[in-house]
């Protein structure tokens, strides 16, 4: 290739794409709380939660400050005690594990399916016992994690004081995602998303939901992310702003049609890099609706770790192709989860699965001649690590 090296960011810094819309919205909103009597107060957050909810399906959406707190907060309603054991994926972004430790809980690892990046249910029996509260899923880079699965094994084991251990989804990736003739946030004792500024929406940068079907975890959580309010128990602010609701229900009313035309990119991509034989390519199961956060390849396990990261190098020095890690297990990423003594042949699948996986660089508005040249990057990236 001969023509001038671009960029592509391997995670996108905006995730979906704002119009004039919400350039209009927030400055009307603005406008609207410079009235001394009204200042930042207003309906926009209650619409966006309605909207929301309606969206998902569910009966409840409570509007929080970020996905990190909306994790927390779950983990809260849970009330564990010492011991308490919750189950997670071994791969996943720290804040998911940070969110049980946060509260006590003991954070136990379980295998992800390489072909789905998503827990194991097979490997979740295994890791159940008498002190099984919940299991933390995540529906990772933009697939819906196998929720029935996880129910039936938490049925099939229950707590001898509390019953079935929790089925709780971190959504933080997979807003829109489809499960089943379901969204993501449906299916679950409750789910937890995003609007983090790479997001497939966002909410001026930051912004979390939790959705729910059970009226008594959002009477919790509303007043926990409120300082308690109306309740004998700790809270604080972990509130939405009035802009961020204005904003919410523009992108919300726009989500389809943007994780349509990501999912179309995906595709696209997939094509234009079938039969590489060092790549695994993205997988989309039955009954499901992958929104591609992250567009997830895999190198040989001959590759991993070292060519892996060569190639990762090439891609980006040479052709400015941009390529992430999303994610290593989470006991390389952070030193208070590694402090705990995970051993990497707890979840050698895991393990190894993380030194394998990348994502290469993806967004909505990719044309196909951007397409182009990122896969012919990377078929010129794989000749030389071959050598």
């Amino acid at each position: 290739m001969s023509e001038v090296k671009r960029n592509y960011p391997g995670l996108p810094p905006l995730g979906g794409w704002y119009t004039e819309e919400e350039i209009d919205t927030v400055v009307a909103c603005m406008r609207d709380s410079m009235d001394w009597r009204k200042g930042f107060g207003g309906p926009e957050i209650a619409e966006f939660e309605a909207a929301f909810a309606d969206y998902c399906g569910v009966k409840h959406a409570i509007a929080v400050n970020s996905c990190g707190t909306g994790l927390d907060i779950s983990m809260m309603c849970l009330d564990l005690e010492p011991g308490d054991e919750v189950i997670s994926p071994a791969i996943t972004f720290k804040a998911t594990h940070q969110a049980i430790l946060g509260q006590g809980g003991k954070l136990v690892l379980c295998e992800i399916d390489p072909a789905t990046m998503n827990l194991d249910p097979a490997d979740v029996e295994k890791r159940m016992t008498d002190r099984t509260r919940a299991i933390l899923a995540v529906h990772n880079n933009g697939l819906s994690a196998d929720m029935d699965a996880l129910q039936a094994i938490v049925e099939a084991h229950p707590h001898p004081k509390y019953g079935p251990a929790k089925v709780i989804g971190d959504a933080a990736r997979a807003c829109g995602a489809g499960y089943k003739g379901t969204r993501a946030g449906k299916a679950g004792w409750m789910n937890i998303f995003s609007f983090q500024t790479s997001k497939n929406m966002t909410t001026l940068g930051e912004g979390g939901m939790i959705t729910t079907d059970d009226d008594e975890v959002a009477r919790r959580a509303r007043s926990i992310r409120s300082f308690g309010a109306g309740e004998l128990h700790w809270g604080t602010n972990y509130r939405m702003i009035r802009l961020q609701g204005a904003i919410g229900l523009v992108q919300l009313r726009r989500l389809d049609e943007m994780n349509d035309l990501r999912r179309n990119r995906a595709h696209r991509m997939s094509e234009l890099l079938s039969g590489i034989d060092e790549l695994t390519l993205p997988t989309e199961p039955e009954g499901y609706h992958h929104i591609y956060y992250g567009y997830t390849l895999m190198v040989p396990e001959d590759w991993a770790t070292d060519k892996r990261q060569q190639l990762m190098d090439w891609l980006q020095n040479e052709r400015g192709v941009g390529t992430v890690v999303m994610n290593c297990p989470t006991y390389k990423q952070d030193k208070l989860i590694a402090s705990l003594g995970f051993d990497p042949t707890d979840t050698p699948v895991s393990e190894l699965t993380g030194e394998r996986l990348f994502c290469l660089s993806l967004h909505p508005l990719m044309t196909d001649d951007d397409l182009e040249y990122i896969t012919a990057s990377m078929r010129e990236g794989i000749a030389v690590v071959k050598g």
